[in-house]
């Protein structure tokens, strides 16, 4: 949400954070990104913390006992919400964190029925266990776009070693799903039906990839409600908003200049 909220669209961040000082700082990076804040709730619990131990690639470990993030309750939403949104995003840690992950997939298909498109990024994380792979095909038949790079196909999917194989499974849970498969500093590519695109992200001096992820798919979401060409635009501008973020130290939201700069 930041990502996109960054590059100047209205966006907001629904979930719950604690009441602690992490969370302040959490609450604070929101605000001064532009989030619309009535969509974030705050409950006396512990937060849910990453902690980022290694960079290269970035490798994290997660704490947060029945944390904050796990009372997000949507009914405390603002009145008839649903009818602003035109596109949704759903992580993979909140959906694997129960009861929360439950809360969230019905979310995202009562949205669905509502009309918003559904954004899902199934990036691995340390946190899943054998009973996420419901939740993954239920999302994924649910998306209009999935983001997922090399990395996360190998883990989502450890017994299928050729990623060309990887990424048609993925595309068999939803084949209508515009999909995004991104290879770090490598060739991306773009599967929209039966066409793909390929593309390069910029070449930057690069401080970390935290957010690296996150900052692309934001940054696609971005291109395809504001700006006006086709496929290969939006591809080269999701990867420019990637690299952006890859500059700066932590997960970093580029600005729309910082993007800009790097499309010139």
């Amino acid at each position: 949400a930041r990502a996109v909220a960054r590059l100047g669209l209205p966006t907001a961040c629904a979930g719950s954070l604690g009441t602690d000082n992490f969370s302040d700082e959490l609450w604070n990076a929101s605000v001064a990104a532009g989030l619309d804040m009535r969509f974030m709730q705050r409950v006396e619990r512990p937060p849910l913390l990453a902690i980022v131990h290694k960079t290269q690639p970035p490798t994290y470990y997660f704490m947060g006992e029945n944390g904050a993030d796990l009372a997000f309750d949507p009914t405390h939403l603002p009145s008839g919400w649903m009818d602003a949104v035109k596109w949704a995003h759903f992580g993979c840690i909140s959906l694997v964190r129960q009861p929360l992950g439950d809360t969230l997939a019905s979310l995202a298909a009562q949205l669905r029925e509502h009309g918003v498109k559904i954004s899902f990024d199934p990036n691995y994380r340390n946190l899943m266990e054998h009973g996420y792979e419901p939740t993954l095909h239920k999302m994924a038949a649910l998306a209009d776009l999935i983001k997922v790079s090399d990395e996360d196909l190998q883990k989502l999917f450890p017994s299928i070693p050729n990623e060309a194989d990887a990424i048609a499974e993925i595309r068999a849970m939803n084949p209508q799903a515009t999909v995004l498969i991104t290879r770090g500093s490598a060739e991306a590519t773009l599967h929209v039906g039966n066409d793909s695109w390929q593309a390069r992200p910029p070449k930057v001096d690069v401080a970390d990839t935290v957010g690296a992820g996150d900052a692309s798919i934001g940054g696609l979401l971005y291109s395809l409600m504001t700006r006006a060409g086709g496929w290969p635009d939006h591809l080269r501008f999701a990867l420019a908003a990637g690299a952006a973020a890859c500059r700066m130290s932590g997960a970093h939201s580029p600005s729309l200049e910082e993007v800009e700069d790097l499309l010139a």
